[in-house]
């Protein structure tokens, strides 16, 4: 493999860390309080509203419903109005962080509803406000399960990443689809499967060592 393919490789690598990262960011900061949500506003929550709590579930069962790529053409229109562009890492962040918030939030909904209901009886028999059981009780006991979902998270968003990277968004997948797929270079595809692999291990061995470092506290 050539010295310019090599570097053409670690600057796909260094944009899909970027799009992944922010994209899970943005996942993170929206899908825990809409997961907090979904807990309180549900059967026997803090605060039942169960209009709501259908309203919210539906729009989150419509989006993970959607293929990733189905998403990501839908949503062109709304990322030319965001980004000013459909193509390139910044681009990609879009429908790649309404695709993993909706998916990240029901894995976090069921790490907040697996927290042992006694504790939240406890705080609320102490005049703890909801805010603060929230604060306190619901997100400390769940952390594990959510750096846990997290992980899983982050794992999907690095498949899905390679797949926008087919239609233009640049990063391993465009490298895959551009220099190896359509110029039949073996070398190539093998080289991005074998980073795609690290990446994941990466990721994945980060996650489950938190997990660990958190349930021992």
């Amino acid at each position: 493999m050539s010295e310019a393919m090599l570097w053409r490789l670690w600057n796909a690598l260094l944009d899909t860390i970027t799009m992944v990262g922010v994209s899970a960011a943005i996942a993170a900061a929206a899908g825990v309080p809409i997961a907090v949500f979904l807990v309180l506003s549900g059967p026997s929550g803090l605060v039942e509203a169960p209009r709501a709590n259908r309203a919210v579930a539906t729009l989150i069962n419509g989006f993970r419903a959607t293929p990733f790529i189905v998403l990501l053409v839908a949503l062109l229109p709304l990322t030319r109005l965001v980004t000013g562009t459909t193509i390139g890492v910044w681009a990609a962040i879009v429908p790649l962080s309404i695709s993993a918030t909706p998916f990240f939030a029901r894995i976090a909904e069921v790490s907040l509803r697996e927290v042992d209901a006694g504790l939240v009886e406890a705080a609320q028999a102490m005049g703890c406000r909801r805010w603060h059981i929230v604060r306190h009780v619901l997100l400390p006991e769940a952390l594990p399960g959510l750096v846990g979902g997290f992980t899983i998270t982050v794992v999907t968003m690095i498949g899905a990443s390679a797949m926008a990277g087919a239609v233009g968004a640049g990063g391993l997948g465009d490298v895959a689809i551009r220099y190896g797929y359509q110029r039949f270079d073996t070398t190539v595809m093998l080289a991005v499967i074998a980073v795609l692999i690290a990446l994941v291990c990466v990721v994945q061995f980060a996650g489950d060592v938190a997990v660990r470092r958190l349930k021992a506290r």
